[in-house]
This record gives C-alpha cells, sequence and structure tokens, in this order.
C-alpha cells in the first residue's frame, strides 16, 4: 500500500505543497479559512501521516526535549514534569524523561543519552557532580536550564523557589502561634544542594530576626533512611522541640510516620510545617500546614526560557529567576 506523501495531499486539495507545509506547522495566517478547511479534509480522507524523520531533516530539529530529575519521587518533581509534558505538547514536542536518583554518575550518562539522541535542549534539576559537563553544554552553547537547584558562576539560566522565604514564612508562622524551641529537617546536604543549604540558612536568619536561639541540636539533615534515627535524637534532647520544619514533601512524610508510629500528636506534642504542598496536607488529621511551590509558574517559566534558546530568540538569559512560595495555614500550626 502506498505511503500518503504531502505532495499526495497537494495534488489531492489543489494546493502547493508549501502551503499544505504551512499547515502543517500551523502557519494558517498565509491561507484563508477555506483552504486550511480543505487541507485538514483532504488529511482525513487521505489518512496522511507527517514523516517525522524528514520534517527533523528538513528543520534540524528532533522536536524533542529531555528533563533530567535529580528525585522523581518528591511532589514537586511530578508537578513540574506535568507541567513542562503540557507546554510542550502544546508546542508540538515531545519530552523525555530521565531520572537521576541524586546521583552524578546516573545523571552524566542521562544527558549524555539525550545529546546522543539529539534533543533540542534539556531541563535539568542539577546534582551539582557533573561541573565539567555543565560547563561543556554551555561551551557548546547547547539550550540547557537549571530547574529547582543553581550552580554559582556557570551562568546557566535557572528557575527556582526563593527558599530563603520558604523557610522565614514558615518560621515565623510558628512564632506568631507562640513557638520558640523550633528544628528543621532536611535530606542530606551533600554537594551543598542549593535548596536544602538555602532553606537551613532562611531558617537561622528568621530565627534571629525573632531574637530566638539557633540551636545547632535543632538543626538535622540526614538521608533519608536515617531521618528516623534524626527525630529520635530531636525527641530525646532534654529540651525536645516544640515545632519541626520538614525540609521537603518527602521529609514530611517521614515526620508523620515518624510520629504516628511513637504515638506523639501534632500540635500538641511538636507542631509541624512542610516545605512543599502534598496531595493529602488538607485532609490529613490534623490537616497538615505546608509552603507550596508555585510549580506550574516555574515550570512554563523554564519551558519557556529553554524554548527561547533552542529558537534563539531574544537576548541570552544568564540569570537565576526565582519564585515567591505561599503558605497555606492549616492546623499543624
Amino acid at each position: 500500500m502506498k505511503n500518503i506523501t504531502i505532495a499526495d495531499v497537494a495534488k489531492h486539495a489543489n494546493v502547493s505543497k508549501s502551503t499544505v507545509s504551512q499547515y502543517l506547522n500551523k502557519r494558517y495566517e498565509y491561507m484563508s479559512e477555506k483552504t486550511r478547511k480543505k487541507i485538514e479534509e483532504t488529511i482525513k480522507e487521505l489518512n496522511y501521516e507527517p514523516n517525522i524523520i524528514a520534517r527533523s531533516l528538513k528543520q534540524k530539529s528532533t522536536f524533542t526535549v529531555g528533563v533530567v530529575v535529580a528525585n522523581i519521587l518528591h511532589t514537586f518533581s511530578t508537578q513540574i514534569i506535568r507541567a513542562i509534558e503540557n507546554y510542550f505538547y502544546q508546542q508540538d514536542f515531545h519530552i523525555i524523561v530521565c531520572n537521576a536518583d541524586d546521583e552524578p554518575k546516573k545523571e552524566k550518562k542521562y544527558i549524555e543519552m539525550l545529546r546522543a539522541k539529539q534533543v533540542d535542549g534539556i531541563i535539568i534539576f542539577p546534582t551539582g557532580g557533573n561541573l565539567e559537563l555543565y560547563k561543556r553544554m554551555k561551551r557548546d552553547e547547547f539550550p540547557i536550564v537549571f530547574m529547582d537547584r543553581t550552580i554559582q558562576d556557570l551562568g546557566i539560566t535557572t528557575v527556582m523557589l526563593d527558599n530563603h522565604l520558604a523557610a522565614k514564612l514558615a518560621v515565623d508562622h510558628f512564632v506568631e502561634k507562640g513557638y520558640e524551641n523550633i528544628a528543621i529537617v532536611t535530606t542530606s546536604i551533600i554537594r551543598n544542594i542549593s535548596p536544602r543549604v538555602e532553606r537551613i540558612q532562611g531558617y537561622k536568619d528568621a530565627l534571629q530576626a525573632h531574637d530566638l536561639l539557633v540551636h545547632p541540636d535543632y538543626i538535622k539533615t540526614a538521608d533519608v533512611e536515617k531521618i528516623p534515627a534524626a527525630l529520635s535524637e530531636l525527641f530525646a534532647l532534654a529540651k525536645p522541640p516544640e515545632a519541626i520544619l520538614a525540609g521537603n514533601d518527602i521529609v514530611l512524610n517521614e515526620v508523620l510516620r515518624y510520629m504516628k508510629k511513637y504515638g506523639l500528636k501534632i500540635p500538641e506534642d511538636a507542631a509541624v510545617i512542610g516545605i512543599d504542598d502534598v496531595s493529602y496536607a488538607d485532609f490529613y488529621t490534623p490537616p497538615i500546614t505546608t509552603v507550596k511551590q508555585p510549580a506550574i509558574e516555574m515550570a512554563n517559566l523554564a519551558a519557556e526560557l529553554l524554548l527561547n534558546q533552542i529558537k534563539k530568540t531574544g537576548s541570552v538569559d544568564t540569570s537565576v529567576h526565582r519564585l515567591k512560595p505561599i503558605l497555606l495555614p492549616r492546623s499543624s500550626c
């Protein structure tokens, strides 16, 4: 059975091949409504399917972008992926999602694989462990946007949360509710992963702004499997914390599991706030106060910045774009 070509569509619709090409690329302003309808009906009648490979060769683009997330288990990561996919779908692009598990070696392999597949650009939640690779991509003028994490002095455009403010909003709310002995628990800060470091600094600065002591024993960073042990250390202190700030959604899960396991009540035994809104926050008992990241806005901005690089539109952007978090007060504090 003969493959239907763009020439067949043009002949059947009695238009030029360039007009059909304009239709396929959604450049409808170059044709009348009657012509557009005619081509649309012809494509359906002939069951024509565009040759993606031929299109890629002609336009020197694969119409594909990569997204390398540090940890796909984070609620924030899945929200970002969903929004990026939606943005690029509307642009007739496909996305390839890779999960690096916060491992630099895995991240490196995925980036190299994506470039071998000739994706048009990559959005990366950088592990921070592949500086030379990032620099090489920058030198190659390969379209790249960092998401959620920044690495200084690389000059790579970045979209992330105002993490300092996120921690400040939580601490301010704790203090407003009368709590003074406030702890923070985050996942490991190896390689100085910027959101975690910045949230700890924001926590410290907020305490000092309220003339409260920064107690080193109240600051815990650990791999996920070691968070229960870190919480045990907190509650074993001579003066256990009255409130706990969970640095992200995974830490919040561990805090809630721990407190339930040991019969600790929220907020009576310890008030809780989590950075990253989670789907169960408003119906957990008690509902959990969270600091929400504007994930959709962040994803759309990152996608737009990447597409601008791919299409070489506008001036080169090397800035760090920080979006504002929102406190969602509930009954856990």
